[in-house]
């Protein structure tokens, strides 16, 4: 049986489209992501192009079918970029196709980075979407100085398309550093690199990467080249070892690409940096190779199929999603009760229909 797919270029016609349904769409942007089989599926990627891009006014405006190379390309030519470093899922979930600037807000994107510049959602300035009735909803604004009442727009930001269709993106860029900087120091105990990890983002040395991959502690400084130089000397004093590297590891560690080469499943876990290490050190007890970002508050583990991490991490709270792998387990953690109750509100009010991903 054909699967139905829609791809509106228009957001009059996407709102035509919606309006007249009557079965539940899946939604898809660039097709890196595993859409599930068996509904329609309604596309974005007629919905692209960027509308408004100002350099000096750090403000960029695209559809949300608007694919990330063009976007980096186009900031990248201008000294710029989206300084939440979005993560590329390809390499993980082994897909191909183009991440879009849709899927990075419905996904809430981030990677080493949030430990100074936060996520997508810190980032956006409005949107435009369609809800699941078929209205045009604009929400925020295109500039940074804007009051429009409730803030909606964000509240797209991780929902992964529960609310509505996104057509349009309005964004914060910055500027591009002079240099940037790695530092690396050997540290076999996820406890004591964490500590060591605490000890760098607390200091007034601006760390915006801070991880433990492989038994060494890494952090990333930004900046001016003098600045980078001094900040990078403190370091080394408040670190005593700490020292400057030639490489970059950051990709790698935004897109999990250490544990993609393997066939073993790929589990991203969200939790307190402190229960990060402990974290750690028990499944590395386990044998599950682990790898730190956020300063311990990310925790990445490569398990083997159908590994019950949930368990393995009873008594430590925090949000573990299976990326990629099989097993008896699901792919999400299920939600807190009261948590549960507002998403499903939310979903109600804006898609009564039940159209959207559920």
């Amino acid at each position: 049986m054909t699967q139905t797919i829609f791809t509106p270029t228009t957001e009059d016609e996407l709102s035509d489209i919606i309006a007249s349904a009557s079965a539940p769409f899946d939604i898809v942007g660039g097709g890196t992501r595993h859409t599930p089989a068996g509904h329609q599926r309604l596309s974005t990627a007629g919905l692209s192009g960027v509308r408004l891009y100002e350099p000096g006014a750090l403000t960029l405006v695209a559809g949300a079918g608007t694919t990330m190379a063009e976007i980096n390309a186009l900031l990248a030519d201008n000294g710029q970029r989206l300084p939440f470093e979005p993560m590329d899922h390809r390499a993980v979930l082994g897909t191909s196709g183009e991440p879009t600037l849709g899927g990075m807000v419905a996904l809430n994107h981030c990677g080493p980075r949030r430990v100074q510049a936060g996520s997508a959602r810190d980032m956006l300035l409005g949107l435009r979407f369609v809800d699941g009735s078929g209205r045009i909803v604009k929400n925020g604004g295109r500039v940074m100085k804007n009051v429009t009442g409730y803030d909606i727009a964000r509240l797209h930001c991780g929902a992964r398309g529960k609310l509505g269709v996104m057509t349009e993106i309005s964004l914060k860029v910055l500027p591009l550093p002079e240099r940037t900087a790695t530092m690396a120091l050997a540290e076999p105990s996820p406890i004591a690199a964490v500590a060591a990890l605490s000890k760098a983002l607390g200091s007034p040395f601006e760390v915006n990467g801070a991880a433990w991959h492989q038994g060494r502690i890494l952090l990333r400084i930004e900046g001016f080249n003098d600045s980078v130089s001094y900040r990078a000397d403190q370091l080394s004093r408040l670190l005593p070892g700490l020292t400057l590297v030639d490489e970059n590891p950051w990709d790698d560690l935004r897109d999990a690409r250490f544990a993609a080469t393997s066939d073993r499943d790929i589990w991203r876990v969200s939790l307190r940096a402190s229960n990060g290490a402990k974290a750690a050190e028990r499944l590395m007890g386990m044998g599950v190779d682990v790898t730190l970002d956020w300063g311990g508050a990310l925790l990445w583990a490569s398990t083997d199929n159908g590994f019950d991490l949930r368990s393995a991490l009873g008594g430590l709270h925090g949000h573990a999603t299976r990326l990629r792998g099989g097993g008896d387990t699901p792919a999400l953690e299920p939600a807190a009760d009261g948590v549960a109750q507002l998403t499903t509100a939310l979903q109600n009010a804006y898609d009564p229909r039940g159209l959207f991903n559920r």
